[in-house]
C-alpha cells in the first residue's frame, strides 16, 4: 500500500473558526488493483489568552491544555459549543470529500471502475476454486475414512481369524500332549510287565537249577551255585526294586563276565536285534499290502511325482515303483501330465478330480441378462478413413473442440474415445482411428467395439490404400457401414465418382440402389453435420442396441499410457453394466481398484455406463490395448487372475524363444549369421508402441533385422540406457523425454536418445540405419581381352605372358580371369603390366604388352586373359 498526501495549497486561506482543521486527500492502493481515496484531517485547538480591560482577543493559535480550557469556560456553554463544532465539523468534512471526489479525473475513475470489476471477478473466480478445492479435498477425506473404515474391518477380521487359529493350535497342542502322556504311561506299564515276567522266569529257572544241583552234592559248580544263589538272594529284591526306580536305561559296557552278566538286571536290546525286528515288521507290512487309504485325488494340467504321492497319501518311493512297473522310468521330482497322473491315481483306487488353471477365469464374465433389465444405450460409432481424409477435424466439427491441433504433424497418431450429447438428450459415442498404414492394430481393435463404421472417404481423393482396409476391417467385423463423403466444398470435389468408386468393394449406396448410407460433408465448413448425425441415430434404431446397467461392468481397453504423476491411465469402454468408483477390475494381464474416473472432458464422474468412455487411474500396470475388463469381488481374485494371465504370457513367449526341432535348430543357426540392430523403444501410450514395433518388423530379411530388446510406456528411466548399454543399442522416445537420472547415464556411458514426436521419421530413420548395415553390391565392369602369344621365364619375376589387347583395354591393379578353351581356370589380380620395359598403368586395345599374375605361373600360349573392375553399390531396403 502506497500513501500519496495531497494538501490544497492553492485555494485561499479560510478565515479562523473554533475548531480549526487542516484536510488532506491519501490514495491507498490495494492488491488485486484495487484502490481508495480517504481524506486526512489535522485538528488544532485555539488557546485563548486572558483578556484584559480594553484589549482585542489575540489571532495567534496555540495549544491549550484541556483541564486549563475548561475551567475557563462556563460549564452551561459546554454541551451548545460541543453540538455547534460536531456539526461544523460534519459540513467540513462533506464539503472536503466532495472536493477530493471533484479533483478525480475521468481516467482514475474508469481505472477505479475497472480494478472495482476485476476485483469482483477474481473474487468470484477464487471463490469458484475454493468451492471445487474443498469439495476434491471432502471426496478425498470420504476415501480416506471409507478406506479406513475397510482397513479397520479388515484388521478385526484378522485379528479374530488369528485368535481362532490359535485356540485351535492350543487345543491341539494340549490334545497331542495328553496323547504323548497317555503313550508313555501306557509304555511304563508294558516295561514294568515285561521286568517282573523277567524276574519270575528267571526265579523258576532258578529253582529247577538248585533242584539239579543239589541231586549232586560232590559237584564244585554246586557249591558256586550255592554262593551265586546266597549272593543274588540277599541282593536281587534291592536289585530289581532300583531297575524299577530307574527312568533312563544305561548302556552295557567293560567286559562280559558271568558275575557281570549276571548282576546286570536291565540288559537292552542290541541295535542288530532292533534292526531286525523293524526289517520283520517291514516286510509283514509289504507281504499284507498294507489299508490303502482311498482318497479323492485333485490333479492339475502338471503335477510331480512327489506331489501326487502325498495327494494319494502314500511314499513317493512306492510310487516311483508303481511307474517303473508300468515302464517309465521316472524320479520323484518328475513331472507328469494330467492324463498319466490320472491312469496311475485311478490304477491304485483312488478318485481322480481334473482341474485347470484356466478355471480361476470360469464364470469372470457373468450370466446372461435377462430381456426385462436390457435398456437403449447410444451407439458407438467408430471414424476409419485413409490418412489425411478429414476423420478427426470431422469429430472435431461434431464436437465443437480442435483434436488436431494437439497431435504431432497435425495426423492422429492416438485412438481417442469421445461421446457427444445431441439437442434432445440422445448421445453418440464416438472412436477416432488413425489412418496411416503403420497403425493397422490399432483400427482392427476399433472396429472390433463398435456397432457402426464411419467410412470418411475425400471428395477430391476417392478410395485409397487405408480406405480398403477400413473396409476389410469393418467387413470382418461385421458391423454395418455409413459413408461420409467429405471435402465435397473442395472445387475438384466429385462425390459421385466416390461413389462409383466404391462398387468395386461390394459397398452400394442408397443413392445408387443399394442398402449402405451416404451422407456429403464438410467439416471444414460444418456442412450437413445433422444429416451424419440423423443417419447415424437412424442406423442405431435399426440395431436395437440394449445392454443392462444394473450389474458389474465388463468392456474393452481403448488405449493405455503411464502418466507421470498420475500413474497408470487406461481408456476403457463400457459395454455392459455400470463401472462404479472404487470398483476392483481385471484388466487383461493387470488388476486395481478404481481410484479416480474422468469423461473425454477431463470431468471428474462417479459411474459410468454402458458405451460410456472413461479414463481410470488405479491400475497396477498399463495395460494391452485391446484387453477386455471385468470387475471382480475381492481383490485375491483380481490378483489370481492377473497372474495366471502373466504366466500364461511368459509362457507362451519362453516357447516361442525355445527350439527343439530340427527346423528351429536351424532358424536359430540362421539367425546367429544376420545382422541385428538392438534399439529401447519407449512411448506415450502403447498403441503408438505397438504400431512402432509392427512397422519396424516389416523390415526384417535374411541380412539385417531389428531386436527390440525392452518396450515400455512412459518416460525414459535410467534402467532403460543401463540395458541399452549393455547391448550397445539406441533408446528411442516417442513423445516422452528421459528424465535427470538417465540422461546423466547416457552422458557417462555414452548411448544415444532419440525423440521423436512424428511416427514416419522413425521409421525413416531405423531404415537408413538398416539399410547402412547391409553388404554392398558387388558390381562387374568389362574391361578388355588379351590373348597370350608367348610365356616367357625370367628369374626374378617368375613367368610372364607376353599378350596383345584384342579387345576393350587392360589396366594394372584390375581382376583377371584365365580363360583356357572356354573354362575359367583362374581368377586373381594383375601385379604387373609392361610395355617393352617400361611399367603401364593401361594398354589400349590391338597393343601388345607383358602381363603376370599374382601368385599364380600356370599361363599356356593361347590362353585368353579376361580383364574386369568391380565396383560396390550400396544397397537399400
Amino acid at each position: 500500500m502506497s500513501d500519496d498526501v495531497e494538501t490544497e495549497t492553492s485555494k485561499p486561506r479560510r478565515p479562523l473558526t473554533l475548531r480549526r482543521t487542516e484536510t488532506g486527500a491519501v490514495k491507498q492502493s490495494f492488491s488485486h488493483g484495487r484502490s481508495k481515496t480517504v481524506v486526512v484531517e489535522t485538528k488544532k485547538r485555539r488557546v485563548l489568552a486572558p483578556k484584559k480591560p480594553g484589549e482585542a482577543p489575540a489571532k495567534a493559535e496555540v495549544k491549550e491544555a484541556p483541564e486549563k480550557k475548561a475551567a475557563q469556560k462556563p460549564a452551561e456553554d459546554k454541551a451548545a459549543a460541543a453540538k455547534a463544532a460536531a456539526a461544523a465539523k460534519e459540513a467540513e468534512e462533506k464539503k472536503k470529500s466532495a472536493a477530493v471526489l471533484r479533483t478525480l479525473s475521468d481516467d482514475e475513475k474508469q481505472a477505479r471502475a475497472a480494478a472495482l470489476a476485476t476485483a469482483r471477478k477474481q473474487k468470484a473466480e477464487r471463490d469458484k476454486r475454493d468451492a471445487v478445492e474443498r469439495a476434491e479435498r471432502e471426496a478425498r477425506e470420504a476415501e480416506e475414512r471409507s478406506r479406513l473404515e475397510e482397513e479397520r474391518k479388515r484388521q478385526a477380521v484378522e485379528e479374530e481369524k488369528r485368535a481362532r487359529e490359535a485356540e485351535e493350535r492350543r487345543k491341539a497342542e494340549e490334545e497331542a500332549r495328553e496323547a504323548l502322556e497317555e503313550e508313555e504311561r501306557e509304555r511304563k506299564k508294558r516295561n514294568a510287565a515285561k521286568t517282573d515276567a523277567r524276574a519270575k522266569g528267571r526265579e523258576e529257572e532258578e529253582q529247577k537249577a538248585d533242584a539239579s544241583k543239589a541231586a549232586d552234592p560232590d559237584n564244585p559248580l554246586a557249591q558256586l551255585g550255592g554262593r551265586l544263589k546266597t549272593k543274588r538272594k540277599g541282593g536281587g529284591d534291592d536289585r530289581r526294586e532300583a531297575g524299577k526306580a530307574k527312568e533312563a536305561p544305561r548302556r552295557r559296557s567293560g567286559k562280559l563276565t558271568i558275575a557281570n552278566a549276571l548282576d546286570d538286571e536291565e540288559r537292552q536290546r542290541s541295535l542288530a536285534s532292533v534292526k531286525r525286528a523293524r526289517e520283520r515288521e517291514k516286510l509283514a507290512r509289504q507281504q499284507r499290502g498294507g489299508e490303502r487309504v482311498l482318497r479323492d485325488v485333485i490333479i492339475p494340467e502338471t503335477i510331480t511325482v512327489q506331489e501326487l504321492a502325498a495327494r494319494m497319501s502314500m511314499r513317493a518311493v512306492d510310487l516311483v515303483k508303481e511307474l517303473m512297473k508300468q515302464g517309465q522310468m521316472v524320479t520323484s521330482n518328475e513331472i507328469l501330465d494330467a492324463d498319466t497322473a490320472q491312469l496311475i491315481a485311478e490304477d491304485l483306487g483312488h478318485s481322480v478330480k481334473r482341474v485347470s488353471e484356466a478355471d480361476v477365469e470360469v464364470g469372470l464374465d457373468g450370466a446372461e441378462d435377462d430381456e426385462a433389465d436390457l435398456k437403449p444405450r447410444p451407439p458407438v460409432v467408430t471414424i476409419m478413413g485413409h490418412v489425411d481424409h478429414g476423420k478427426t477435424s470431422l469429430l472435431d466439427a461434431m464436437r465443437q473442440t480442435d483434436v488436431v491441433a494437439g497431435e504431432a504433424g497435425g495426423i492422429t497418431q492416438h485412438i481417442g474415445a469421445y461421446q457427444v450429447t445431441l439437442g434432445d438428450d440422445r448421445k453418440i459415442t464416438f472412436l477416432d482411428t488413425p489412418g496411416h498404414a503403420a497403425f493397422t492394430q490399432m483400427r482392427a481393435r476399433g472396429a472390433k467395439v463398435t456397432d457402426i463404421i464411419i467410412l470418411v472417404v475425400a471428395a477430391d481423393d476417392s478410395i485409397m490404400p487405408q480406405t480398403e482396409e477400413a473396409i476389410s476391417h469393418a467387413k470382418a467385423a461385421g458391423v454395418p457401414i455409413i459413408v461420409a463423403i467429405n471435402k465435397v466444398d473442395k472445387p475438384d470435389a466429385d462425390p459421385n465418382k466416390v461413389r462409383t468408386d466404391l462398387l468395386q468393394y461390394e459397398i452400394q449406396v442408397e443413392s445408387m440402389g443399394g442398402d449402405v448410407q451416404d451422407v456429403e460433408v464438410s467439416a471444414l465448413k460444418k456442412m450437413n453435420l445433422d444429416g451424419l448425425q440423423d443417419a447415424i441415430l437412424l442406423q442405431a434404431e435399426l440395431l436395437d442396441l440394449k445392454a443392462n446397467p444394473d450389474r458389474p461392468a465388463n468392456g474393452a481397453v481403448v488405449e493405455a499410457r503411464l502418466d507421470k504423476g498420475r500413474g497408470a491411465v487406461a481408456t476403457l469402454l463400457v459395454e455392459r453394466g455400470s463401472l462404479k468408483r472404487g470398483d476392483i477390475l481385471v484388466v487383461g494381464s493387470e488388476w486395481g481398484k478404481v481410484r479416480a474416473m474422468t469423461d473425454d472432458k477431463g470431468k471428474t464422474v462417479q459411474e459410468a455406463g454402458p458405451a460410456y468412455p472413461v479414463e481410470v487411474l488405479g491400475l497396477n500396470g498399463a495395460p494391452e490395448p485391446g484387453d477386455t475388463f471385468n470387475v471382480v469381488d475381492s481383490e485375491a481374485k483380481a490378483r489370481e487372475i492377473a497372474e495366471f494371465r502373466q504366466r500364461q504370457r511368459r509362457e507362451k513367449a519362453a516357447a516361442k524363444s525355445s527350439g527343439t526341432s530340427l527346423e528351429q535348430m536351424m532358424a536359430q543357426l540362421q539367425d546367429s549369421e544376420v545382422k541385428e540392430l538392438p534399439i529401447v523403444i519407449k512411448g506415450d501410450v502403447q498403441g503408438s508402441i505397438e504400431a512402432i514395433v509392427g512397422s519396424l518388423e516389416k523390415f526384417n530379411n535374411d541380412e539385417v533385422r531389428v531386436r527390440v530388446l525392452h518396450t515400455g510406456v512412459g518416460g525414459i528411466s535410467e534402467s532403460d540406457v543401463i540395458l541399452a548399454e549393455a547391448s550397445s543399442a539406441p533408446v528411442i522416445g516417442f513423445n516422452v523425454r528421459a528424465n535427470k537420472q538417465a540422461r546423466e547415464e547416457a552422458e557417462r556411458s555414452k548411448v544415444e536418445i532419440r525423440y521423436y514426436s512424428v511416427i514416419y521419421n522413425l521409421i525413416d530413420d531405423i531404415k537408413a540405419t538398416l539399410s547402412g548395415m547391409l553388404e554392398p553390391e558387388l558390381r562387374e565392369t568389362f574391361l578388355g581381352n588379351a590373348e597370350i602369344l608367348e610365356v616367357f621365364n625370367i628369374s626374378k619375376h617368375g613367368k610372364v605372358a607376353g599378350c596383345r589387347v584384342t579387345e576393350g583395354k587392360v589396366e594394372r591393379g584390375a581382376k583377371v580371369r584365365l580363360i583356357r578353351d572356354n573354362v575359367v581356370i583362374h581368377e586373381g589380380e594383375l601385379s604387373q603390366l609392361k610395355r617393352f620395359k617400361d611399367d603401364v598403368n593401361e594398354v589400349p586395345g590391338g597393343q601388345e604388352c607383358g602381363m603376370s599374375f599374382a601368385n599364380y605361373e600356370d599361363m599356356r600360349a593361347g590362353d585368353v586373359i579376361e580383364c574386369f573392375s568391380v565396383e560396390k553399390v550400396t544397397r537399400t531396403l
